[in-house]
This record gives C-alpha cells, sequence and structure tokens, in this order.
C-alpha cells in the first residue's frame, strides 16, 4: 500500500508540472475518491455486459427445453428483447441522471430491477404457462434494467480529466468486452450441473445449468448494489472545473465547442456495424454448431463457453496491445486496420466451404415423434436418394443433432469446418476489442471538452439498435436461407463501412482547441477546431 500511494503522489504531482494551475481542481483524497467511483462504474459496464452474454449460449437450449414449439425465430426476439429495452428507456434514465443531477439514485433503481429479472429468469419453470413470453418479458425488464449505461458512460466523462479520458473511455470498452465474453465463459462453467440439475425447492424450483446464470446475476447485482451507497460511491465531476480553468471561462457552457458532426456521426455508424456483427455470432454460436457440427445442446454450451473464455483472454492481450500500437501508428489507423479488417475477414471465412451437408433430423412432427418414440433422422447426401434412416429413442435429446428438417438450406449447402469456423473466431476476437475501443476513444476525443452526455447516449443507442436488429434480422436470415446468405451480407455489410472510414480517414482524428488571445474576443465566441495529424508532414 506504501508503494500504491507514492506512486499516486509521483503521478498528481506530474500532472500538476504537466498541467499548471490544475492542483487547486481537488485534493488528494477526493481524486481517490474519485478513481475509486469510476472503478465502480467499470464493474457496472461489465455486469451490464454480462447480464446479457450469459444467457447467450443457455437461451436457445433453455427456451427449447421450456417450449419446444418456441423455434429459433423466437429466440431472435428474446435476445432482442434486452437492447430494444435498453435503447427505449436510455434516454429516459439520462434525463432523470440529469434532472437529479445525480446518478446515484436511477443507477440503484436499475440494479434492483435488475436483480428481480434475472431472478424471474431463472424461474421460469414455476410458470405454467405462455412461458416463451415469460422469458421475453423478462430480458425486457433486463434491458430497462440495462438503460443506465448512458448514465455510466456520462459520468465517466464528466468525471475524468481530459488527459485521463482516453484510458477511462478504453477501459470502459475493456469491461464491456470482457463482460460479453466471460458470460458464455461462466455458462460453461455451470454446465455441469446437467440438464436435470438439483433441486432448490423439491418439486418447484431447479437449479441447473439453464438457471445458473441468471442466479449469477442476481449475486454479482447485489453486489453491484452496495457499491453504490454512499459509504463507497462519491460523486466528483471534474471535467467542467478542467475546461472552466484552462479556458478562463466563467460557467461551463462558455467551453462548450461545436464538434465535428460528419465524424461523429461516422464513427456512431461504425460502432452500429461492428456490435451487429459480433451480435451475430453471440446469437448463432450454439445454434450454430449445433447445425453444423451435430453438437448436442450441452456439447454446443460446453464448447462454446470454453472458446468465448479463450476470447477474453485474446480481448485482453488485444486492449495491452492498443496503446503500444497507437504508440507507432495513428488511432485512425489502428482502428480500421486492425479492428475492422480482421471483423471483415472473420465474417468472409465463415462461407462454407466443407465438402459434404450437415447431418439433419426430422422435426416436421417433433411433439407427435416423441410420444410415438420414433423419429426420423436425416442425412443430406442421402435425402437425394430417397433413404431415411430410422432411429429409436426419439425422446433423448441427444438424438435431435445436426440441422432439423424445417431449414430446408441444409439440404443443398455446404457444411461448415471445424477449422474455419474457429479460425474466424479468432479474426472476431482480435478485431472486436481493437475496433470497439478505439471508436469510443476517437469519438470521445473529436467531441472535444463539452458534455458528452447526449453524444454517449447516441452512441449506446447505436450499440442498442444494432443487438436489436442482428438477432431478429440475422436469425430470419439463417433460419430461412441459410449461412451463404447470413455471413456473405454481414461480410459484404463490414466492406462497405470499412471503405467509407478509409475515405474519411484524416477526419477521424483528435482536434485541440484554438483560444484568441485578441483583446475583446469573447471566449464563448471560439468555435474554430485545428486537426492534429497523429504522424509528423515535413514540406519540402
Amino acid at each position: 500500500m506504501g508503494l500504491k500511494n507514492k506512486l499516486k503522489t509521483l503521478r498528481l504531482k506530474a500532472e500538476k508540472v504537466e498541467d499548471p494551475g490544475l492542483e487547486d481542481l481537488e485534493t488528494e483524497e477526493e481524486n481517490k475518491e474519485r478513481w475509486q467511483s469510476i472503478y465502480i462504474i467499470y464493474f457496472t459496464m461489465f455486469l451490464i455486459s454480462l447480464g446479457f452474454s450469459i444467457i447467450i449460449t443457455g437461451v436457445w437450449p433453455y427456451l427449447d427445453k421450456l417450449d419446444p414449439t418456441a423455434g429459433k425465430e423466437f429466440m431472435g426476439y428474446v435476445v432482442a428483447a434486452n437492447p430494444f429495452a435498453q435503447m427505449l428507456f436510455s434516454p429516459l434514465v439520462g434525463w432523470w441522471s440529469n434532472k437529479l443531477g445525480t446518478i446515484r439514485l436511477p443507477m440503484l433503481t436499475s440494479l434492483a430491477l435488475f436483480t428481480v429479472a434475472s431472478a424471474m429468469y431463472s424461474s421460469l419453470e414455476l410458470f405454467s404457462g405462455y412461458r416463451k413470453y415469460w422469458m421475453l418479458w423478462t430480458r425486457f425488464l433486463i434491458g430497462v434494467s440495462s438503460a443506465n449505461i448512458a448514465a455510466c458512460r456520462s459520468y465517466v466523462s464528466a468525471a475524468t480529466k481530459f488527459s485521463e479520458r482516453t484510458k477511462a473511455v478504453s477501459m470502459i470498452s475493456l469491461a464491456q468486452v470482457l463482460g460479453f465474453i466471460i458470460g458464455p465463459a461462466l455458462q460453461a462453467a455451470v454446465v455441469f450441473l446437467g440438464d436435470e440439475g438439483v433441486w432448490l425447492f423439491p418439486n418447484k424450483l431447479k437449479l441447473d445449468m439453464y438457471t445458473a446464470s441468471g442466479w449469477i446475476n442476481v449475486f454479482l447485482s447485489v453486489v453491484n448494489f452496495c457499491l453504490f451507497l454512499p459509504y463507497f460511491f462519491k460523486e466528483h465531476k471534474i471535467a467542467g472545473k478542467e475546461a472552466m480553468m484552462k479556458q478562463g471561462a466563467k460557467n461551463e457552457k462558455e467551453t462548450w465547442l461545436k464538434p465535428d458532426y460528419l465524424s461523429a456521426w461516422t464513427l456512431i455508424g461504425a460502432f452500429f456495424v461492428l456490435v451487429f456483427n459480433f451480435m451475430l455470432l453471440e446469437t448463432l454460436g450454439t445454434s450454430l454448431t449445433m447445425d453444423q457440427f451435430a453438437w448436442n445442446k450441452s456439447e454446443a454450451m460446453y464448447y462454446m463457453g470454453i472458446l468465448m473464455s479463450i476470447g477474453g483472454i485474446l480481448a485482453i492481450i488485444c486492449f495491452a496491445m492498443i496503446n503500444p500500437l497507437c504508440r507507432w501508428f495513428p488511432e485512425n489507423k489502428v482502428m480500421i486496420w486492425g479492428g475492422f479488417l480482421f471483423m471483415l475477414l472473420g465474417r468472409a471465412v465463415y462461407i462454407p466451404w466443407g465438402d459434404g451437408y450437415p447431418v439433419m433430423y426430422d422435426d416436421s412432427n417433433r411433439l407427435m415423434n416423441c410420444e410415438n418414440s420414433s423419429l426420423n433422422v436425416i442425412n443430406a447426401t442421402e435425402f437425394y436418394d430417397y433413404t431415411l434412416n430410422i432411429t429409436e429413442s426419439a425422446c433423448d435429446e441427444s438424438i435431435l443433432v445436426g440441422c432439423p428438417s424445417s431449414q430446408e438450406w441444409c439440404l443443398y449447402t455446404r457444411v461448415m469446418t471445424l477449422f474455419q469456423f474457429l479460425f474466424g473466431y479468432l479474426l472476431t476476437c482480435l478485431g472486436y476489442p481493437i475496433g470497439v475501443t478505439l471508436i469510443q476513444t476517437i469519438f470521445s476525443k473529436i467531441l472535444g471538452p463539452r458534455p458528452q452526455g447526449v453524444w454517449m447516449g447516441l452512441l449506446t443507442g447505436s450499440g442498442c439498435l444494432s443487438r436489436v436488429m442482428g438477432p431478429v434480422f440475422v436469425t430470419h436470415i439463417y433460419t430461412i436461407y441459410g449461412t451463404n446468405w447470413t455471413f456473405g451480407f454481414t461480410a459484404l455489410m463490414m466492406l462497405v463501412s470499412m471503405i467509407w472510414l478509409i475515405y474519411f480517414t484524416d477526419r477521424l482524428l483528435p482536434k485541440e482547441i484554438v483560444r484568441e488571445e485578441e483583446e475583446g474576443t469573447e471566449l464563448n465566441e471560439v468555435n474554430s477546431f485545428v486537426q492534429i495529424p497523429l504522424t509528423a508532414k515535413t514540406d519540402a
């Protein structure tokens, strides 16, 4: 602890030398409390992402268990319910926070709702009917509670100095990425509970490999709720005071400057595309492997969990590489060639090139077949010879493997190889953390020293919209048209976005405010920006 305090003191002294006059902004105790509050925001962002992703690999088999008639298209609605609610309620939570002048009460309220909704998700077997709609409702409520994400971003923007903002925004991005990736790993960790699980309350409430994820959310959200109590979370907003001191302004509004709208909206669109493509893999991962590799539910959840936990490690490595890369290359170049290019290749690699066709089973009369203990299992290569393999033990879920016959594209679309699936996932794990981190970092810098709550809300809404449209749109395209159309379309989407970013690459640079010193010039009329190239150029 002594060494840690000495390092913190040295850092504060370095800031005072680098920014003379800023030593009056806060005391060392206030600095400690300010960063403690920011760390709590990091954990909250992690939990919000975890609450969404932890059910992704298990939601399809869980839904299929609760209601075998639901179908994969309804699963898309269940996955999309969370971001849809988040998109609707984020402006309201943001307005509420602004009205109160504090985020404490909105955060406590949203976390309490998150706890209740997560408990409901894990208790769906208590409902005698309409279970798929109850699942949809619980995911919607979790989305409502997740609307606090814009308030979190806004607070970090207000609670950091300009020199600290890149690090803080990057850490928010890392917290989200880890939440998205670690969630499925936690789901995989409870697969040992199995489909039958253990009784929490005999013949009423069960803990199994599907419901355990909800109870993990409950535990973590209770911890997060406690962290927002006054003893731990103390709000300190310093960005406005810093801008006023640097510019000699009388109030914060005088420091607000007009942002580059083209650059800002370009990055908002890029964020939409990147999250949309990541959600493709999160949404389809389990059902895709079950269809393509004939894995049963437990195998798909277990292997996808392991794969995504490895992805979490890769994300941490990528995050550690971002700062060194950005010292050698401009941030916008790293974002395009390190983030978007890898994501583009990851989508293109998923277009199937394997020999033969997926194993299939006849699901036309699944419930009737199960009751009659007979089930048709079809291999696409045999289907054209009009031969059917009749198997026994139809009610054994391990028999229901491969592509269902209702997905007719499985009959004529080549199977995906395991190698290309793993290789595409590797490219995604490398590209997504780099891209999503640098989009948020550059976005924050381009906005300049103005309050960023509204703009961060727009960026958050962009991500929510992609998470709404992604699961519904992709599950429809995948279910009806198959892998060629799904991954061909998303690869084209990434290509168009990358071309747009390359064309406007010079606009995606941080701005520095140039203050006019002429006598009589009002500070609130300073509206000029100068682009600062990150690579030096020398005129001949």
